[in-house]
This record gives structure tokens, C-alpha cells and sequence, in this order.
């Protein structure tokens, strides 16, 4: 299982059938459950920034898909009711999101009202129609702003079908994704066979998001548990770490997006790369971190890394089997400058991870709203933010039956002012995928920093360090330097 765009999935081509949820309890009073719940703080966030955008006639939206694969002719019937029971099972995919009292609120309706719908959508005949059509129709059907927050349907064939379920970021994130797939369908093939699913307990996101609101809304920005976030932003303030490279963007402005994914590294070589890391005391994930912070170095960045780094907050049991957007966003902060080896670079990536992994209680949004007011009003971050994410998707409920089902995680946004990069390792190998700014000098330098990077972590894997540790020299001394390039400069003379 990995990540990459909607428009590279080859989807063959069928008859495209969707399952529209409804609620008897909407078309009465509203939701069947009378207790309102409050959103959590990266709900809260995400709804507000849906309302300005929609007031200003700015819309900005964004979407994560699944796909994935069933064998066999389809028994509709059986997906429905998988569709449905996995829908009732997570009590964020019930809930209608909307504000009371200032604040953004989580109406669930009662499992016992919701029915499934079923609409013949059309026939289609051709592979690069069908996925025009399914690319448009996500982006048209989900607003954060009505519910239901999904879209759920089926390309069906005579010996096969596709299944897929798209989903506005409010009510999930990218491991949600594992879990979707696992459990509608591990319903529908136990429904095939006449017997009921048997799945793990799933706690409510809802409950998670007032745990945690209720921990945090009352902190201040004098807060001792802001020290970290303070001591990265340093005396320049900057709370958004920004992108090293150019990527040709004007202030305040937003841009269509570039959506492309790639192969870094096949299985074998995914494999020794991995032992490699082992090897010096640190993790693939490191490696992957690492490589990209000394590629951007090279490419004219400073020598220490800073940047965001999302985290799960799933924790090791209470939430594993949850849907919902159980991720932080953390500053990560390490030295990879020149003349480091593999070693020593992998060494300091995992200080500074240790360190980072010691302040994730504070939610990233609160952190935002607290440390920097004038841009948390904005609609979008500031400017080109540094961002990494890596996943292990062999590690995901139900990997062991990824290469029967073969799904397959989308993501998309309407427009961006920077770039995110993604990577998934599974049993193919290694994996990228970049959102980012279309324009001439971000398809530059993000096609330079691709290949660079492919480059590095093959170089890894083959000779187990990095191609050439180059000594600073005041020539190749980098245009921003932050404190620690200083400090790291005025050791080496």
C-alpha cells in the first residue's frame, strides 16, 4: 500500500455505482444523538478556515482517498452493508459539523437512523474517462461545509471491482486510510461467507477530541510546555520553518497544485538500506530524514535541518483501530552539515527526534494559535514550509492482506504556496509523493531535489553512507545560515 495521485491510478472500466448516506433523523429535527460535541482543535481550525474561504469566494479544499480491490463478481448487497456498518462503527463519520456559540461543534446522528442509498452513476467504457470522471467527482462532491463528508462507490466489472471512499481531512487522516480498507473489507467478505466480522474496538475520535480540548484550551502562552516551540522559533520568531529552496511563489498568494509520486528505492533496495540504518543506531525513517535534509543542503540550503514533522497520536492501543485526524505536527530541529558522515548525521537526526518525541503533548494547532496569533488568523501558512512524513504502511491494520485487496491511498488539495513531500515504504520498496506549487521554478527545483534525493538513498544502500562528505569552505558556506550553521562554521574554521 502507498500514496500517490488519483490521475496515476489505472482504474479498469465498469459500471460506477455510489451509496449516498442519509440520515431519516436529518430530514426531521436534525441529528438523532441530541448531545453535541465539541470538533477537536485541528477540526476546529480546518472548519473555520472552510467558512472564510467560502465568505471571501476563495474556496480551499483538500481530500484523502482510498482505493482498493475485490475479487470476484461483487455481491452489492454485502458492500452496502459493510459500507454502512463501518460508517455506524466510527462516530465521526456520523457527525455534522457546525458552529454554536463561536465555537465548531460535532452533532453525531444515532447509528439506527443512517440508510444507504444506492445510485447508478453511468457506464464507462474507457480507463482514461473513468478516471477523469472519479478525479472531478471528488473534488465537486465533498465539502467541509455539508454533510455527509464522504463519498463511497464502486467501479464494477463481471469478475472484479474497484472500490472507493473519498473523504474531507475533517473527519480523517492518512492512517485512517489502512483502516478503512481493512474493515469494510473484512465486513464484506465475512457477509459473503454469511458470517458476521469480528473487529477490534474502535474508540471514538469524538471522545479523543475532548480529552484533549479539555488538557489544552485552558494554557497560556506562558505555558513552561511551549519552551520547545519557543527555543525553535529562536529570536526571529518564526514559528513556520520555511522551505530552504525557491519554488518562484509571491507573498500571500496561492497557486494550483503539482500532485506527482515516484519510486526512490525498489524492495531489495529498500532492504539494505534499511540495515544500514540499523547498522549505525538509527531507523529507515532516519535515513529517509537524513538523506533529504543533506540533498537540500546541497542544493543551497542551510546545513542544520529544521522543519515540521507530523506525528500519530494514536498511541501503541487506545486509538489504533480509530478513524479520525489523530496527527500532530512537531518541529524537528538536527545538524547535517558538511563534512558529516552517514553516521554522524543519522546520529544527530536521532537526537533531535528523541527530543522532538518529548513534547508531543501540545497540540500543533494550539501551539499555532498561541505562539503566532497574526498568522494563525490567516487562511493558509505563511509561507513555503519545510514538511516531512514518513510511514511504514507494512506496519497498518490489515498489511497482511495488502497484496489481496491492493489498496492504494489519494491525496489532493485545491491549491497550495509551498510543498509537502510523503513517504511510504511497503513491500515495493520505497516511495514519494510531493504536493506542490505549478509553477516554472518549484517544477525545477522539486524535479532537481527528487532526483538528488534518489540518488543519496541508493547511494546508501549501496556503499552504506553518503556519495561524498564535502568540507565547508567559506565558497560553500550556505546563504542562510541559522545559529548552529554559525556555531558549526566557527568549529571548522
Amino acid at each position: 500500500m502507498r500514496q500517490f495521485p488519483l490521475e496515476m491510478h489505472h482504474v479498469a472500466p465498469g459500471r460506477v455505482v455510489e451509496w449516498r448516506l442519509r440520515s431519516t433523523a436529518a430530514e426531521g429535527d436534525g441529528p438523532g444523538d441530541p448531545a453535541s460535541r465539541k470538533a477537536s482543535f485541528n477540526q476546529d481550525k480546518h472548519f473555520t478556515v472552510a467558512e472564510e474561504s467560502r465568505a471571501a469566494d476563495d474556496p480551499v479544499a483538500s481530500w484523502v482517498a482510498v482505493t482498493f480491490e475485490v475479487t470476484g463478481p461483487l455481491d452489492e448487497r454485502a458492500l452496502a452493508q459493510a459500507l454502512l456498518s463501518f460508517v455506524q462503527r466510527h462516530e465521526v463519520l456520523r457527525c455534522a459539523f457546525r458552529r454554536l456559540a463561536g465555537e465548531v461543534a460535532c452533532e453525531p446522528f444515532a447509528p439506527a437512523t443512517l440508510t444507504l442509498d444506492p445510485e447508478l452513476v453511468g457506464t464507462f467504457e474507457d480507463a482514461g474517462v473513468l478516471s477523469d470522471f472519479l478525479v472531478e467527482r471528488f473534488k465537486r462532491s465533498i465539502d467541509t461545509l455539508s454533510w455527509p463528508l464522504f463519498i463511497m462507490g464502486a467501479v464494477v466489472r463481471e469478475d472484479s471491482a474497484t472500490v472507493y471512499l473519498a473523504f474531507d481531512h475533517i473527519v480523517c487522516d492518512g492512517m485512517s486510510m489502512p483502516i478503512v480498507a481493512r474493515e469494510v473489507l473484512t465486513a464484506y467478505e465475512g457477509l459473503c461467507r454469511g458470517e458476521a466480522a469480528e473487529l477490534p474496538p474502535a474508540p471514538s475520535y469524538l471522545d479523543f477530541a475532548e480529552e484533549q480540548r479539555r488538557r489544552y484550551l485552558s494554557i497560556d502562552a506562558g505555558d513552561g510546555r511551549l519552551d520547545y516551540w519557543k527555543a525553535f522559533m529562536g529570536p526571529a520568531g518564526e514559528f513556520f520553518p520555511r522551505f530552504p529552496l525557491d519554488l518562484g511563489v509571491e507573498p500571500g498568494r496561492m497557486y494550483p497544485i503539482v500532485n506527482e509520486a515516484s519510486m526512490l528505492l525498489d524492495a531489495g533496495e529498500a532492504e539494505v538500506f534499511e540495515k544500514t540504518c540499523l547498522a549505525v543506531g538509527g531507523k529507515p525513517f532516519m535515513g529517509v530524514l537524513g538523506s533529504v535534509a543533506v540533498c537540500l543542503r546541497e542544493a543551497g540550503g542551510p546545513g542544520v535541518y529544521r522543519g515540521f514533522m507530523p506525528v500519530s497520536e494514536r498511541g501503541r492501543s487506545t486509538w489504533t483501530n480509530s478513524v479520525g485526524w489523530f496527527v500532530n505536527t512537531l518541529p524537528i530541529e538536527f545538524d547535517a552539515s558538511p563534512g558529516r558522515d552517514f553516521a554522524q548525521v543519522m546520529a544527530s537526526v536521532r537526537a533531535g527526534f528523541g527530543e522532538m518525541m518529548t513534547h508531543l503533548d501540545i497540540p500543533f494547532v494550539r501551539a499555532w494559535e498561541l505562539l503566532a496569533p497574526e498568522e494563525f488568523a490567516a487562511r493558509s501558512w505563511p509561507y513555503p514550509v519545510n514538511f516531512f512524513s514518513y510511514i511504514d504502511m507494512r506496519k497498518c491494520p490489515g498489511a497482511e492482506r495488502h497484496e489481496d485487496w491492493r489498496p492504494t491511498t489519494h491525496v489532493w488539495s485545491a491549491r497550495a504556496n509551498g510543498a509537502c513531500s510523503w513517504f511510504q515504504r511497503d513491500t515495493d520498496g520505497l516511495h514519494m509523493n510531493s504536493i506542490y506549487v505549478d509553477t516554472p521554478a518549484a517544477r525545477r527545483t522539486m524535479r532537481d531535489f527528487q532526483e538528488a534525493l534518489r540518488l543519496t538513498v541508493q547511494e546508501v544502500a549501496r556503499s552504506g553512507g553518503f556519495r561524498r562528505p564535502v568540507a565547508l569552505t567559506p565558497q560553500r558556506r550556505p546563504a542562510r545560515m541559522t545559529p548552529l550553521d554559525v556555531a558549526a562554521f566557527a568549529r571548522r574554521g
